[in-house]
Formats: C-alpha cells, sequence, structure tokens
C-alpha cells in the first residue's frame, strides 16, 4: 500500500522561504524611490533575505526531493508568529511614528518574546542600537531616517 505523502509545496520550511520572497519583494519595490544612499541599508537587507529564502527554498526542496520527512517549524509557533507581527507592526510604526521611536520600542519587544527577561539588558541594547545607528547614519553620513507621518517634515 503506497504511503501518502503531502505536496512538496506545502512543506512548512517552503512556504516560509516563498512567503519571506514575496515578502521581501513587496518592500524592495518602494526602495527604488529613495536616494540612492539612503536605499542602500534596506535594500541590501531585503535582497539578503531573498537570497537567503531561496536557498531554504533549495535546502528543503532537496530534502523533499530525497524523501525525508518535513520537520516542525518550531516548537513555539505562537512565539514566532508574535515576532512577525511586531516586525510587520515596526514596518508600519516607521511609516507612521518615524524610525528611532520605532526602533527603541521594538527591539526590547523582540528580545522580551525571545525570551531576554534583563531589563538592564535590555535598555543598554537598545541604547546601543539606536545610537549605533544616529551615529553612523545620521551623524556620520548625514542621513535622515523617517521622521513618521504624524510628527511630519
Amino acid at each position: 500500500m503506497p504511503e501518502s505523502r503531502n505536496s512538496r509545496l506545502t512543506r512548512p520550511e517552503t512556504l516560509t522561504a516563498v512567503g519571506i520572497i514575496v515578502v521581501a519583494a513587496g518592500f524592495l519595490v518602494p526602495t527604488y524611490d529613495l536616494r540612492a544612499i539612503s536605499a542602500l541599508l534596506p535594500a541590501a537587507m531585503l535582497i539578503g533575505l531573498i537570497v537567503l529564502s531561496v536557498f531554504l527554498l533549495l535546502a528543503d526542496q532537496r530534502k523533499a526531493s530525497a524523501g525525508e520527512d518535513a520537520a516542525p517549524m518550531t516548537k513555539a509557533p505562537k512565539r514566532v508568529i508574535g515576532a512577525f507581527l511586531m516586525i510587520v507592526s515596526y514596518a508600519l510604526a516607521c511609516d507612521f511614528v518615524g524610525f528611532y521611536i520605532s526602533t527603541a520600542v521594538t527591539i526590547p519587544l523582540v528580545a522580551w518574546t525571545f525570551g531576554y527577561r534583563s531589563p538592564v539588558g535590555l535598555l543598554i541594547a537598545t541604547v546601543i542600537v539606536v545610537g549605533t545607528i544616529w551615529a553612523i547614519f545620521d551623524f556620520g553620513m548625514s542621513q535622515d531616517f523617517p521622521a513618521g507621518r504624524l510628527w511630519g517634515r
């Protein structure tokens, strides 16, 4: 009696890779409207996500062709879904309230979601990340990040 198998395209890693590729490509399109120096970082990160997702897709399809069973993507799916929702919220918040406020709120929330519980460590990490971004891009390169639609410019 033949063993019933699910489709190779419905494997969790394949669906995740395809989803990341589609979302990253969707966010990549607006970077063409930015100045070249402003678009460099987000475009490089999005292209990197797409390339890594293609590697994930190819590796998972190779495993599927070898007959390996699909492994579950996570043992804590609610935590992963929450992190994805925070990332989407971060992207929207950058547009509405600005980059620095959104980043200062998102960094400790994501770290807290993934289990880091030291308030002092969260504060230090947030200050270091936001301060480093400000020092490199705003102070060093004279690049302005989005101030947000609510504050206007």
